[in-house]
C-alpha cells in the first residue's frame, strides 16, 4: 500500500528522493479506504428515512468523524464498524464495493461521476460546507487531478484492498467457528487481535495533512492527559518516523517524537528531536503566519525554555539555568508573562537542585509579584502568600487557563502542609480532585493524568498515613498507579510517597533492618530525603556516631542549598541524638535555632514540634513546670492538625511532665495528677495503636504500669506489665533508657 502511495502522489513531489518541504500541499488525496468511506456515505444518502432507524443513524453519524479524520484501517474492520451502528447498511457497502472491485475500470469512474450529484438540487443531500460536503469536493478534486496511469494504479490497488478484506472476512469467520468447537477461543482471540493490529499499521501508509494532523493531536492529547491510553513508545516512534520519511520537515511530529522520547528517558534522542522542532518550526514560518511578526520570538523563547526543562529533567542543571536565562531574556523582552511564569516554575525546580540558582530565583521573584508568584520560602505569612496566589488565579480564571489552574491548587495544597495545615491541605487536594478542567479533553478521555493531579493524589495519601487510616492511603496509591504506570513520566511522586510511608510504617512498628532495605529505594528518587532517613534508621538503631556524621553533612549541604525545611527537621534530629546520648545541654541551642527558623519562615507545624523537643529537653534537665508551660504552647496545632503519631509523642510527654511535678506535691494532690497522667498516656496509647507504632505502646505500658504501682492498683498494674513484657520480647531492645526516647 505504501508504494500505491508514493506513486500517486509522493513521487511528484521528490527529487532524487529527496522530499520537498511542501509535502502537505495538497489537503487529501484518493486511497481505497477513502473510496469504502465514500460508498458508505453514498449509501446513506441513498437509504431513505424509513429503512434506518434514528438511533441506527445517530450512531452512523457519531462513526463518521473518526473514518473521515482518521488513518486507513482494513477493508474488514471498517465491515466491523458499519455493521455495530447498521448491519443493514454495512452489507449494502460490501456489495458496492465488491461489485466496483470485480468490475472495470469505468465503474470506479462512474462511481466519482456519480458523487457530484449529492450537491445538485435545491435540497441537496449534502451541504457543501459541511464536514461530509467537504470531504467528498476534496475527493472528487483529488481525483479529477489524477493522470490516467494514476488512475489504473488506484483501481489496482481497490482491487487489492477488497481481495485483502475478503480473505480477512473469511479468516475471521473461521477462527470464530474454531473457537465455538474447541472452546478454547479466547486465546487465539487474542493472537488474531494482535495481528489485525500489526496488519493495520503496516499496510496503513502515509497519512494525508488532515490525518497526520489529527494523529498527532490525539497522541499528544493522551499523553498530556492520559499516557496510558496512548500507543506505547516504540509504536508510536515507528508511526513518527513513517510520517518524518515523507516529510522531514513536519514541525509537529518532530515535537511529538520530543515528548515520546522523553517517557523512556532518551537524553539524546529527545534533544535532537526538540532542536529540529524549532528549527522547522521557525524554517518554515509557520509560527510567523499565525502570530504575526511575534511568531520568531514566541518560537525562540519557547525553544530556549522547553530546552531548559529537558536538561532539568536529566539533571543537567548548569546548561538549564543558561538556557533559562535565555528564555527569560527574550521573554521579558516581548513583554510574554506566560512564558515567563512558566520559567519562574523551573527557576523554582532549579532553586531546589542548585545552590547558585537561588539568586536568580530571588531577583526574579521580586520582578514577578505583580504576576502573583510569591515564594512560601520567602517568610510571608499565610494570608499574604494566599492574597498574592487569589490576584493570579484570577487572571488564570479569567483566560480559561486551565493548567495554570491546576498548578495553582496544587501548589496552594503544598503550601497548606508547609505551613502545618493538614484540613486546609486535604480540602484543597480534594478540590483539585473533584473540579472538571476547563479544557475539553477528546477521544474518550475521561480524566486529566497531569502532574498537578499526581502531586494532589501524593498529598492525599500521605495525609491518610499521616492519620492512621492506611487502607485508604493504599487505595490511593494503587489508583495511582493505574493511573501512572511506572513507565509513565510521573511515576516517580507516588513511587516515592509509597516508599515514604512504607519506611514510615516500618519504623513505627520496629522493623528497622526493614526501613533500612527502603532507604535505597527512597535515595533513588530523592537523594536529600533517602540520606535523612538513612541517619534516622542509624539512629533508630543506636548507632549515633555514624549517624551523627551524615546528619552534619545533610546539614551543610541543606543549608548551603537553602532548603530550609529540610534543615529545620535535620537540626531536630540532631538535637534528639544529643539527649539520647545523655546531653541535653548541647541539644537545647540546636533547638533554639531550629525554633528561629520555624518562626521566620513562618512553618507553624515545625515550630510547634521544635516546642515539644525544648520541652522535653527541659523535663531531662529537671524542670518539668517550664515544660508544661512550653507544652501548652505547642500542643494546640498538633492536636489541631498534627500526625496521629505527633499527637500520641505530645499527650505522652505531657503525662511525663505532670508525673515530674507531681513529685513535690502532697500525696492527695500527687494521687490526682497521678490519675491524670494515665488519661494522658491511655488519649497517647490510642494514638499509637492507630498507626501500630508497637515500640511507643511498649513504652507507654511501661509507664503505666509503674503509675499502677504507686496508686497500689495491682490488677491493672499487672494487666500493663503483661503487656510491656509481650511487646519487650517481639521488639529489639538497644539499652536506651525509656525516659529518654520523646
Amino acid at each position: 500500500m505504501a508504494s500505491v502511495h508514493e506513486s500517486l502522489y509522493f513521487n511528484p513531489m521528490m527529487t532524487n528522493g529527496v522530499v520537498h518541504a511542501n509535502v502537505f500541499g495538497i489537503k487529501d488525496w484518493v486511497t481505497p479506504y477513502k473510496i469504502a468511506v465514500l460508498v458508505l456515505l453514498n449509501e446513506m444518502g441513498r437509504t431513505g428515512e424509513g429503512a434506518v432507524s434514528l438511533l441506527e443513524r445517530r450512531k452512523l453519524n457519531q462513526l463518521l468523524l473518526p473514518l473521515l479524520q482518521g488513518p486507513d484501517i482494513t477493508l474488514s474492520k471498517l465491515y466491523k464498524l458499519i455493521e455495530e451502528s447498521c448491519p443493514q447498511l454495512a452489507n449494502s457497502v460490501q456489495i458496492r464495493i465488491k461489485l466496483m472491485a470485480e468490475g472495470e475500470l469505468k465503474d470506479m469512474e462512474q462511481f466519482f461521476d456519480d458523487l457530484s450529484d449529492s450537491f445538485s438540487g435545491t435540497e441537496p443531500e449534502v451541504h457543501k460546507t459541511s464536514v461530509v460536503g467537504l470531504f467528498l469536493r476534496h475527493m472528487i478534486l483529488a481525483y479529477s487531478k489524477l493522470s490516467f496511469s494514476q488512475v489504473f494504479k488506484l483501481y489496482t490497488a481497490l482491487q487489492q484492498y477488497f481481495q485483502n478484506g475478503e480473505k480477512k472476512t473469511v479468516e475471521d469467520a473461521d477462527m470464530e467457528l474454531t473457537n465455538r468447537e474447541d472452546g478454547e477461543g479466547k486465546m487465539e482471540k487474542e493472537e488474531l487481535d494482535v495481528s489485525v493490529r500489526e496488519e493495520e499499521v503496516s499496510c496503513s501508509g502515509p497519512l494525508s495533512q488532515k490525518q497526520a494532523e489529527f494523529f498527532l493531536s490525539q497522541q499528544a492529547s493522551l499523553l498530556k492527559n492520559d499516557e496510558t491510553k496512548a500507543l506505547t513508545p516504540a509504536s508510536l516512534q515507528k508511526e513518527l518516523n513513517n510520517l518524518l520519511k515523507f516529510n522531514p520537515d513536519f514541525a509537529e511530529a518532530h515535537y511529538l517524537s520530543y515528548l515520546n522520547n522523553l517517557r523512556v528517558q532518551d537524553v539524546f534522542s529527545s534533544t535532537h528531536s526538540l532542536l529540529h522542532y524549532f528549527d522547522r518550526l521557525i524554517l518554515t514560518g509557520a509560527e510567523s503566519k499565525s502570530n504575526g511578526e511575534e511568531g520568531y520570538g514566541r518560537s525562540l523563547r519557547y525553544a530556549a525554555l522547553n530546552l531548559a526543562a529537558l536538561h532539568c529533567r536529566f539533571g543537567h542543571y548548569q546548561q538549564a539555568e543558561l538556557a533559562l536565562q535565555e528564555a527569560i531574556r527574550i521573554a521579558q523582552e516581548s513583554n510574554d508573562h506566560v512564558c515567563l511564569q512558566h520559567c519562574l516554575s523551573w527557576l523554582y525546580v532549579l532553586g531546589q537542585k542548585r545552590a547558585d540558582s537561588y539568586v536568580l530565583l530571588e531577583h526574579s521573584v521580586k520582578k514577578a509579584v505583580h504576576f502573583g508568584l510569591p515564594r512560601a520560602f520567602a517568610g510571608k505569612t499565610a494570608n499574604k502568600l494566599m492574597d498574592a496566589l487569589k490576584d493570579s488565579d484570577l487572571l488564570h480564571w479569567k483566560h480559561s487557563l486551565s493548567e495554570l489552574i491546576d498548578i495553582s491548587i496544587a501548589q496552594k495544597t503544598a503550601i497548606w502542609r508547609l505551613y502545618g495545615r493538614s484540613t486546609m491541605a486535604l480540602q484543597q487536594a480534594q478540590m483539585l480532585l473533584s473540579m472538571n478542567s476547563l479544557e475539553s479533553v477528546n477521544v474518550g478521555v475521561q480524566q486529566n493524568n497531569t502532574e498537578s493531579f499526581a502531586v494532589a493524589l501524593c498529598h492525599l495519601a500521605e495525609l491518610h498515613a499521616e492519620q492512621g487510616c492506611f487502607a485508604a492511603a493504599s487505595e490511593v496509591l494503587k489508583h495511582l498507579r493505574e493511573r501512572f504506570p511506572p513507565n509513565t513520566q510521573h511515576a516517580q511522586l507516588w513511587m516515592l510517597c509509597d516508599q515514604k510511608i512504607q519506611f514510615d510504617r516500618a519504623m513505627n512498628d520496629g522493623k528497622f533492618h526493614l526501613a533500612d532495605s527502603l532507604v535505597t529505594g527512597i535515595t533513588a528518587l530523592n537523594g536529600i530525603e533517602g540520606v535523612y532517613r538513612k541517619a534516622v534508621v542509624l539512629q533508630a538503631q543506636n548507632q549515633m556516631t555514624e549517624a551523627h556524621k551524615i546528619l552534619q553533612k545533610l546539614l551543610t549541604y541543606c543549608q548551603k542549598l537553602k532548603n530550609t525545611e529540610m534543615v529545620i527537621s535535620v537540626l531536630l534530629s540532631v538535637a534528639e541524638l544529643y539527649w539520647r546520648s545523655s546531653s541535653p545541654t548541647i541539644a537545647m541551642p540546636v533547638l533554639l535555632e531550629a525554633l528561629a527558623l520555624s518562626k521566620e519562615y513562618r512553618l507553624q507545624y515545625l515550630a510547634s514540634e521544635t516546642v515539644l523537643n525544648l520541652a522535653y529537653a527541659q523535663l531531662i534537665l529537671g524542670i518539668p513546670e517550664q515544660a508544661l508551660t512550653l507544652l501548652h504552647m505547642a500542643i494546640e496545632p498538633i492536636l489541631a492538625d498534627g500526625a496521629i503519631l505527633d499527637k500520641g509523642r505530645a499527650m505522652f510527654l505531657v503525662a511525663k511532665c505532670q508525673v515530674a511535678s507531681a513529685a513535690s506535691y502532697d500525696p492527695a494532690k500527687k494521687a490526682e495528677a497521678l490519675e491524670a497522667a494515665i488519661e494522658n498516656l491511655n488519649e497517647a496509647k490510642n494514638y499509637f495503636a492507630k498507626v501500630d507504632c508497637r515500640e511507643r505502646i511498649r513504652d507507654v505500658a511501661y509507664f503505666q504500669a509503674r503509675l499502677y504501682h504507686a496508686l497500689g492498683k495491682t490488677q491493672e498494674r499487672n494487666r500493663c506489665a503483661m503487656l510491656f513484657r509481650q511487646l519487650h520480647q517481639e521488639l529489639p531492645s538497644h539499652g536506651v533508657p525509656l525516659i529518654n526516647h520523646l
